[in-house]
C-alpha cells in the first residue's frame, strides 16, 4: 500500500478522494467507487501500487497511437480498477475487481524492464491508470530522467490538479471521448466537461493526444452528436486523430456489434472538418491509412498491425508536397 497524494480530512476519519470528478466519501475500512482507494484508520492509501496484472510488448498502434511512433513496439502494463462503470467494458476482468494473479514491481525495476525489452517507452494501459496515479507518478519521473518515453491510455476522467502534475512526465495519451450526449457519461457514472478539460489542459502541456470515440449501437452512433464532436474538437485543432472504433459484445451488453455501414457513416462526418480519422476493430485498409491533407499521397499503410511508411521524410514531411504532418517518428 502506499499513502494517497490527493484527499481531505472530513470529521470522524471520514476522508474525501480528490484524485478524479467522483470525489468519493470514505469511511474507515471502506474504498471509493473505483475499489483501488481505501480509509484505513483514518488515511487514505492506494491498494493498486506497483500491481500489476498484464504485461507484454504491444504495437504503438494498438493503443491506438497511429502519429507516435509508427511501426514501433512499446512495453504495456496495466493494474486494476475504474472510476468509472461501462457495462460495455472490454477489459472487466481487472477493471471491476483486483484479480487473484497479480505481479508486484517497484518503479526502479519496471524501468529496467522496459530497458531489457528494447523498448522507447512505457504505456500504462489495459485498465484506467488514473486509478494507480501515485505508481504512474513515481514511475514516470524516473523514466523520463532516463529517456523513457511514457504513454497513457486513459478515460480522461481526473481532477485538474492531478492531471497537472502527471502531464509535466506524459508524452503521448490516448484519450477516450465516450460520445457527445452528456446523458451517455451520466450511465456511465462520469460528466463529460471532465474529459473536455483534460484534452484541452493535454495539448496546453504539449503532450502528443489522439482521441478515441467507440461507437455502441443506439448508444452514441448518432451522426448530429458526431458532427457535434468532431466541430468541438477541430476548434482545438484539425490535426488531432480521431480512432473511431467498432463496438463488440463484452460484459454485461449483447448487443450486436457496430454495423461496418454505420462506422463509414461516421468516419465520412469526421473527415468533413478533421484530417485524420481513422475506423478501428474492423478490416479495413483504406480508412486506416494516413494520408495528406493537402495532396492526397499516402503517407503511413496500415494492414493489421503491420505498418509501413510510404511518403514522410525524416522530419515529418509530406515528401510529395512538402506538407508538415503531425507526426512524431
Amino acid at each position: 500500500m502506499k499513502p494517497a497524494i490527493y484527499f481531505d480530512e472530513l470529521e470522524d476519519d471520514v476522508l474525501q478522494c480528490l484524485l478524479c470528478p467522483n470525489k468519493c466519501i470514505i469511511k474507515p475500512g471502506q474504498t471509493g467507487i473505483c475499489k483501488a482507494r481505501k480509509n484505513i484508520k483514518g488515511m487514505l492509501y492506494s491498494l493498486n501500487y506497483g500491481e500489476l496484472t498484464s504485461i507484454a510488448m504491444d504495437p504503438i498502434e494498438k493503443k491506438p497511437l497511429y502519429h507516435y511512433h509508427p511501426g514501433s513496439e512499446i512495453l504495456s502494463v496495466g493494474s486494476w480498477g475504474c472510476n468509472l462503470h461501462c457495462d460495455f467494458c472490454q477489459n472487466w476482468e481487472i477493471s471491476k475487481r483486483r484479480p487473484g494473479i497479480i505481479n508486484r514491481v517497484i518503479p526502479d525495476q519496471l524501468i529496467e524492464i522496459v530497458k531489457s525489452r528494447g523498448s522507447f517507452g512505457l504505456a500504462f494501459t489495459y485498465n484506467e491508470p488514473t486509478v494507480y496515479f501515485e505508481f504512474i507518478l513515481d514511475t514516470a519521473r524516473n523514466a523520463i530522467r532516463g529517456g523513457i518515453e511514457i504513454v497513457l491510455v486513459t478515460n480522461g476522467y481526473i481532477e485538474k490538479e492531478p492531471l497537472g502534475l502527471l502531464v509535466q512526465s506524459v508524452n503521448a495519451m490516448n484519450i477516450d471521448l465516450k460520445g457527445w450526449n452528456p446523458e451517455l457519461y451520466k450511465k456511465l457514472g462520469g460528466e463529460k466537461t471532465y474529459i473536455l478539460k483534460t484534452i484541452e489542459k493535454a495539448l496546453e502541456a504539449g503532450v502528443h493526444v489522439e482521441l478515441t470515440t467507440l461507437i455502441i449501437p443506439e448508444e452514441n452512433d448518432s451522426p448530429e452528436d458526431m458532427k457535434e464532436e468532431v466541430k468541438w474538437i477541430a476548434s482545438l485543432s484539425t490535426d488531432i486523430p480521431l480512432h473511431i472504433t467498432r463496438y463488440y459484445p463484452a460484459y454485461k451488453y449483447d448487443k450486436p456489434p457496430s454495423p461496418p455501414e454505420k462506422l463509414k457513416q461516421l468516419w465520412e462526418i469526421a473527415r468533413e472538418q478533421l484530417n485524420y480519422v481513422y475506423l478501428g476493430n474492423i478490416l479495413t485498409t483504406k480508412e486506416c491509412n494516413t494520408y495528406c491533407p493537402s495532396c492526397g499521397a499516402l503517407l503511413i499503410e496500415r494492414s493489421g498491425y503491420n505498418t509501413k511508411i510510404e511518403n514522410l521524410d525524416e522530419e515529418g514531411r509530406c515528401s510529395k508536397c512538402g506538407k508538415e504532418i503531425p507526426v512524431i517518428l
